[in-house]
């Protein structure tokens, strides 16, 4: 199969597969790109001489340094917690598109306060803009992956909500690098360090612009009730007209799953709340969805992203710059196979068996790398130059980046933007988020401590749950690739979950005969030019149907 070839649920006309829906993609994106930065960046800025002099970390004993550095770093993740859920309402009531005006506002604000911390003022607006800041990226990392998966054909929705996770990766890479470029072109001194935090400004300050241009989700408007509207735009995103048996099979589709949840649920905003409690399918994909964060956070991830000197000095990298050039490379390993991944793996393997490569092969890198420290011990016998040995583990340390980003990385950001029922996705996904960010904090947080007290056991640690992550996908989490949202109950409802897939594409082929035989039945079916099965122009009276 072709790099960018789809797997159909259902015959769709090339049109479909248009430059809209990865516009739309992409400027939501731009949400992700201010988040990849941040943990990229801050690491090394606080690592940086001049940031260190200007607010006397040299003056400090080390577990006071490593207090304060563990503070401003998770300070960012704890008010992305609170600002994954402050977007529920905001997106529930406003729609995705104010949502996202609304994080990029917040986030600029943040990001400016922050640029007013010195010497003088101390760090009191460094520690306030990174909360302010956090809120904004907690808003944007529940409604970006919802916003995305509304507007995706389903052959492509993978590589669409993949977006999201490019755009964390060029955020990341930008972050790993700028470091290093100030610190060789620039003395020491308080622009230095300055510069990489007002860089955070770019990617927000194009979130703002685009989401005033961007549509609204179609999906969204027909819950709030505004048919026409819902139609018309889903129209534009699909480049089809309205009388388009593509545009009517998706139209039903969609009043129709919205049907049975007011049939069960109830679109309220009230009703999820109260479906959470009492619907068990919903609790459990509730608890996947915060435990696919748990198993993210628990590959190291982010105790690698937030204090990257760190990790390579524990391997033995020697010199500032020298951490930073280590740290620009694993920044471009994750963007390279993050593009591979977004390309050709999430729609081709799949969620689940990506998530199955990923934490055995990202597992067993870990445990070479934390065997390595433990046997040459490279921070107490240090070197001029790298040792075979050093190198080896350096190696195995990118080739778990490459493991972790075709899956880890992303994939649970996709099943956690596909996975829930429309009047339950908003919800959904601000618990989501807010388990990533709970979970991202907890690590940012200890992180300088766990390295000072366990050394190479840090990477036995995350190793150990890597392979305990195994388990949980096998047993609980079936494959998604292609399925429509509005069939993701029955999907979660087939048992034993490694035959779900199949058993739902087989089930919606048959449905797709049916229902396109009852409209030729019906004379409703106008075969053009080209029209064919693998998606030509077609057209269909909504009056026959």
């Amino acid at each position: 199969m072709g790099i960018l070839s789809m797997v159909e649920d259902r015959p769709t006309p090339e049109a479909v597969y248009n430059w809209r829906v990865y516009f739309l993609a992409t400027v939501a994106s731009f949400a992700s790109c201010t988040i990849g930065y941040d943990s990229a960046f801050i690491g090394t800025t606080l690592a940086l001489e001049s940031f260190r002099d200007e607010f006397g970390f040299e003056e400090m004993e080390k577990s006071a340094v490593d207090l304060l550095s563990a503070n401003i770093v998770s300070c960012y993740q704890a008010g992305a917690f609170f600002g994954s859920f402050f977007a529920f309402p905001v997106a529930h009531f406003w729609g995705r598109k104010i949502g996202l005006i609304a994080a990029s506002i917040i986030f600029i604000l943040g990001a400016g306060i922050m640029l007013g911390a010195n010497t003088e003022r101390g760090l009191g607006l460094l520690y306030g803009g990174r909360v302010l800041a956090g809120i904004g990226v907690g808003a944007g990392s529940n409604i970006v992956p919802i916003y995305i998966s509304e507007l995706s054909p389903p052959a492509i929705r993978g590589r669409l909500v993949g977006v999201y996770e490019l755009g964390w990766q060029l955020g990341g890479l930008v972050g790993f690098w700028i470091n290093y470029g100030v610190a060789e072109t620039m003395a020491p001194s308080h622009k230095q360090w300055l510069i990489p935090f007002a860089v955070q400004l770019i990617p927000s300050g194009l979130l703002l612009v685009g989401s005033l241009f961007i549509t609204e989700s179609p999906r969204w408007l027909f819950l709030r009730g505004r048919r026409e509207e819902a139609i018309k735009n889903l129209c534009w995103i699909r480049k089809l007209n309205q009388d388009d048996i593509y545009i009517v099979e998706e139209v039903n589709m969609i009043e129709q799953a919205l049907e049975e949840q007011k049939a069960t649920i109830g679109l309220g905003f009230w009703k999820p709340f109260k479906a959470v409690g009492k619907n068990k399918k919903v609790m459990y994909r509730l608890f996947l969805g915060s435990m696919f964060f748990f198993w993210q956070n628990g590959s190291g991830i982010n105790a690698i992203n937030y204090y990257s000197p760190t990790v390579f000095k524990s391997i033995g990298i020697r010199g500032s710059n020298s951490g930073m050039f280590t740290t620009g490379l694993y920044g471009v390993v994750k963007t390279v196979f993050t593009i591979f991944w977004l390309l050709y793996l999430v729609d081709q393997l799949g969620r689940r068996n990506l998530l199955l490569i990923g934490a055995v092969g990202g597992s067993i890198c870990l445990w070479i790398v934390g065997g390595y420290i433990k046997v040459a011990k490279p921070e107490q016998n240090p070197t001029g130059d790298m040792t075979s040995g050093g190198v080896a583990a350096i190696f195995f340390f990118y080739l778990w980046t490459c493991f972790y980003s075709i899956s880890w990385n992303g994939v649970p950001w996709i099943l956690n933007s596909e996975m829930f029922d429309p009047n339950v996705r908003s919800l959904a996904q601000a618990c989501a988020a807010a388990s990533n960010w709970l979970w991202n904090f907890l690590i940012s947080r200890f992180t300088p401590q766990m390295f000072t007290a366990m050394g190479y056991g840090v990477y036995f640690f995350f190793a150990s749950l890597m392979a305990l992550s195994v388990a949980f996908v096998i047993l609980l989490v079936p494959e998604t690739k292609g399925v429509p949202l509005e069939n993701m109950d029955a999907l979660f409802a087939v048992r034993p979950v490694w035959n779900a897939h199949k058993t739902i594409i087989d089930r919606l082929r048959e449905d797709e005969v049916e229902f396109r035989r009852e409209v030729e039945e019906k004379g409703g079916i106008t075969t053009t030019t080209g029209g064919d099965a693998a998606g030509g122009a077609r057209e269909v009276r909504v009056e026959d149907i």
